[in-house]
């Protein structure tokens, strides 16, 4: 698997097919981001969007191509963040459209789902880094240590210490 530093440097040099496999290595981690912020699919998908074309377009400002990741779920949630600024706060009468149940689901999950993300925001940035790439873009050990630039065994051990916080902030907010 080719490092986003290598990605970077093609894009960056007009290799629009990089950036392709860059959205492909990170759309679910922006999408994550992005819908523990607004807490509706739809949005999040904007968002997500949204953020996608603004790294491409803001690339060449990105100071350590090694960074990408991080760099791109910053702005994945400074755009969340924008539209839920953006969005009216209020919620027609006519919401519930015959689908109660199945939207009970979804917001279901998707409270599952925020509640998670909320903890793990309350994590150490490379704690949040390295579980995003294990979890959410299913990057082996191995690969983690590549693209932090960590040995594997910083890499298990801080995908150990951050799951067992996670664990502990889930527990009590249920409790």
């Amino acid at each position: 698997m080719e490092p986003d530093r290598q990605l970077v440097q093609r894009v960056l040099a007009g290799d629009r097919q990089a950036f392709a496999v860059l959205v492909e290595r990170y759309e679910h981690a922006v999408f994550a981001a992005a819908l523990k912020v607004l807490e509706d699919r739809q949005s999040a998908e904007d968002a997500a969007q949204n953020a996608l074309v603004s790294a491409y377009e803001n690339l060449g400002r990105l100071q350590d191509a090694n960074a990408f990741g991080a760099w791109l779920l910053v702005i994945a949630r400074n755009e969340a963040l924008r539209l839920a600024r953006a969005r009216p706060r209020t919620v027609p009468l006519d919401a519930t459209d015959g689908h109660v149940e199945s939207d009970y689901v979804e917001s279901a999950r998707d409270d599952e789902l925020g509640e998670v993300m909320r903890a793990l925001d309350r994590l150490p940035a490379h704690e949040q880094q390295v579980l995003m790439l294990r979890y959410f873009r299913d990057h082996s050990v191995a690969n983690i240590a590549q693209i932090t630039g960590r040995s594997v065994g910083t890499v298990t051990k801080q995908i150990s210490r951050a799951l067992q916080k996670l664990r502990e902030r889930l527990k009590r907010s249920n409790a």
